[in-house]
């Protein structure tokens, strides 16, 4: 073994020797977990399942540079019209499950840049909680809404192909309503699904809606997959005191086989057996003792947590079970009629399947019979596709046919415009906003005088389209006469603001003590921008800035009370205007969603480590701790000092932390042929960093101080774009204006993130919404946007 590799394993020894306290605690925190009952047991088998929801990530490379419009438009591009429309992943993020993207949303918000976000950061509480990813935005000189419709799409075969086959489709079928909801291509099981937006709309029973709330609700999985099992479902009901209630119950498996059959005693008198439909009679529920409960109960235990309902109205079935399932496949909405219109089961079945049911010469419906019909209808469609479903049966169902088109030139080639493909494969696109030069049809535009009336009209659309561009420009209307002045002003601040809470004030030092020699001391809680020594007549003070908002956090929880030469430092925050809710300000970004699983951790120098372990400081007690950088082997209260020549590496990071929950990423900032003074730490979720964060006693006897993560992974490459444009700060008159100034804006901030949440709610599930920050250009440099992306889904809500 080289020398080197048998210090580091000698060195991983002692390490794992000198604090089993840590480890002991970690896996106190994992018995825990482990210990939490056979049902979260069972929930986190069920999580084991791969989701399919759709979701945005952003390599942290990638976070640490801003985008383009042109990169923008790649990710639009990719989630409308994915690999089978010869698009591929965005170079600069992935788009996970596009193929479940149900549309897109984007919002331009004018003359708002990246520094406004951050100044009004509190107030923004819809944008900073449920967007989790976000992006440093390039201005562009181009109208981005404009520029997002008229974007050229790589030409492809498939692209081709799609032209082709959407090119060649009949007037007759271009409008039909299975085509218009469904489109041309044939699809899994999942495209079919109903939305929560559908059940509620169909008047399907949803957990959480008023009338539902005693009904039970079977343990589904968050998503689906096209190979999850499909089960018919069927019921019949009679009158009673209480009105429909159920009476019989029948379930079918994906092979039609019948796995339940049960009548049901209802709770009430009964009125009317309804025994022309039903097929119940009183001879029949005489001798019955099973009870709702007993049939929800068995229902329970037969359908796995994937399984996807298929019935016919199966709200009806599903009302008088009293159940709540979220995996429905509706037959009587597949199938679809003009103007809300549908089929009865009887008639899909004779025309399709060519089997006849519910007839007259026998007494009731069968819901055995009619739980395989809509089960057979349901696994048609899927196996054929719409568009073929539509041609084999158009005359028959719909009444009328494909009429012969006169032979026409042959058509010029395809526009590769996104939102003529779009049209051209039956999707909608529309832009909303103030009357504007937009590369789009007029009779896709809608023009308001505010966004006020703008947000109400989108709101009152029965279906929304499946690429909107909003455009906000009330803020900028507020700021037209002076909007550049503003914005350099606001990024002054902003950076200004962002420095002071980088900053720590520190001292009395030795008399002697230099700059170099301070920066020596706090580098150990991250890297130092600039030291500013204040001498007084009487003591020596300092001025840390730090690069990072968790360098001065850590630098106040471990360096305040430090001793030196006998004499205990002081670390304090600067006291200003500017920082009066900075402790909101900093527990709102460790739970920002871009943070939410992060975790800070530097290696403190040994004398640092024996001071920050102990509560000396704490006590008043002082430490006669050596200069900075020379090494002590003592031991201080019982706490192992860390080793002097130990580095921050990946392996010891995640041999240390990773006992506390799966560690996805370790990144090690630092220069080339540099070692790295910190780390950042993301967890598989943010249980692991809580149980890091409750252990921080224990990991400092390994020389580890830890804290939440703070500083978004975007914001240096907002910092480097806006330095050219950050000048010294104006005299008091000028700071008395921008105060004022604040104070009229913020209202106006709140009002615009009010409005954003409400468009957010109003979306779909499985929208990616995105909304851009514009910024601006201005003589000094650019003054960068900021992008924020999330897909909607109802699992998630809004927070």
């Amino acid at each position: 073994m080289e020398p080197s590799a048998a210090a580091a394993t000698s060195s991983r020894k002692k390490r794992r020797n000198s604090s089993p306290a840590a480890h002991g605690e970690a896996k106190r925190f994992k018995a825990e977990r482990e210990d939490e009952g056979a049902t979260a047991t069972t929930a986190a088998a069920a999580c084991a399942l791969p989701s399919r929801l759709p979701r945005v990530s952003v390599p942290l490379d990638r976070l640490q540079q801003p985008i383009t419009l042109n990169e923008l438009t790649e990710l639009l591009h990719f989630a409308a019209l994915g690999r089978t429309g010869g698009v591929s992943q965005p170079s600069w993020c992935r788009l996970h499950h596009q193929k479940n993207v149900k549309g897109v949303n984007v919002v331009i918000v004018e003359d708002l840049s990246q520094s406004h976000f951050y100044r009004h950061y509190l107030t923004l509480r819809h944008l900073r909680t449920n967007y989790s990813s976000r992006v440093t935005f390039t201005p562009s000189p181009d109208n981005v809404a404009s520029e997002i419709f008229s974007s050229e799409v790589p030409k492809s075969d498939s692209l081709s192909q799609l032209h082709k086959e959407n090119s060649e489709l009949p007037k007759a079928l271009k409008y039909h309503p299975v085509i218009t909801k469904f489109g041309t291509q044939r699809r899994g099981l999942t495209a079919y699904l109903l939305t929560q937006e559908e059940m509620v709309g169909s008047h399907y029973p949803v957990k959480g809606l008023p009338g539902f709330e005693e009904f039970a609700s079977t343990e589904s999985v968050d998503s689906v997959t096209d190979s999850s099992p499909l089960y018919g479902l069927d019921c019949e009901m009679c009158l009673t005191e209480k009105g429909n209630e159920l009476t019989r119950v029948s379930l079918v498996d994906s092979d039609g086989n019948c796995v339940l059959d049960d009548l049901v005693k209802p709770e009430t008198r009964i009125l009317n057996y309804l025994t022309k439909f039903s097929g119940i009679t009183a001879g029949m529920l005489g001798p019955i003792t099973t009870t709702l409960a007993d049939v929800q109960a068995k229902l329970k235990a037969l359908l796995p947590r994937d399984a996807v309902l298929v019935g016919h109205s199966l709200n009806s079935d599903l009302k008088a079970l009293k159940l709540i399932h979220r995996l429905v496949i509706d037959t009587s909405l597949l199938y679809r009629k003009e103007f809300g219109q549908r089929f009865k089961l009887k008639i899909l079945a004779e025309m399709i399947l060519r089997r006849q049911i519910q007839t007259e010469e026998v007494m009731g419906h069968n819901p055995i019979e009619d739980a395989v019909a809509a089960l057979e209808l349901a696994q048609y469609f899927i196996r054929t596709g719409p568009r073929q479903v539509v041609e084999n049966h158009l005359e028959e169902l719909w009444g009328y046919t494909i009429e012969e088109e006169s032979t026409e030139p042959p058509a010029p080639e395809p526009s590769h415009r996104f939102a003529d493909i779009l049209q051209t494969l039956g999707r909608s696109v529309a832009f909303s906003g103030k009357r504007s030069d937009v590369a789009l049809d007029l009779s896709n535009q809608q023009w308001h005088n505010s966004d006020k009336e703008m947000l109400a009209s989108f709101r009152r659309q029965t279906k929304c389209p499946f690429l909107s561009v909003l455009q906000f420009s009330s803020f900028s209307d507020h700021l037209k006469p002076c909007v550049l002045q503003r914005q350099q002003q606001q990024n002054q601040r902003v950076c200004a603001n962002l420095r002071d809470m980088c900053a720590v004030f520190a001292g009395p030092f030795p008399a002697a003590f230099t700059a170099k020699e301070v920066k020596r001391l706090f580098r150990c809680c991250g890297p130092v921008r600039k030291i500013k020594m204040l001498n007084t007549a009487v003591r020596v003070h300092a001025e840390v800035e730090f690069k990072l908002l968790e360098g001065a956090r850590l630098a106040l929880k471990t360096l305040n009370g430090y001793s030196l030469q006998g004499q205990s430092i002081k670390v304090h925050r600067p006291v200003n205007e500017s920082l009066l809710d900075l402790d909101l300000t900093l527990d709102a970004l460790a739970s920002d969603p871009l943070n939410a699983s992060h975790l800070y951790a530097v290696k403190l120098k040994p004398s640092v480590a024996e001071c920050a372990g102990s509560s000396a400081k704490v006590n008043g007690r002082t430490l006669d701790s050596q200069r900075p950088g020379a090494t002590s082997s003592k031991i201080t209260n019982g706490l192992h000092p860390a080793k002097a020549s130990d580095d921050l590496s990946e392996e010891t990071l995640r041999e240390t932390f990773g006992p506390f929950g799966a560690v996805e990423i370790v990144v090690l900032p630092a220069k080339p042929g540099k070692r790295a003074t910190h780390a950042y730490i993301k967890f598989g979720s943010s249980e692991g960093r809580r149980a890091a964060l409750s252990s921080s006693e224990h990991l400092r006897t390994e020389g580890y101080v830890i804290c939440p993560s703070l500083t978004p992974p975007h914001l240096p490459s907002w910092v480097a774009l806006t330095t050219t444009s950050v000048v010294a700060e104006g005299d008091d008159e000028e700071s008395t204006h921008t105060s004022s100034q604040d104070q009229e804006v913020e209202p106006m901030m709140g009002k615009l993130d009010r409005r954003l949440g409400k468009l957010f709610r109003f979306l779909p599930d499985d929208t990616l919404s995105v909304v851009v920050l514009l910024g601006c250009n201005s003589a000094n440099g650019p003054l960068p946007g900021l992008c924020f992306m999330e897909v909607k889904s109802g699992s998630r809500g809004e927070k």
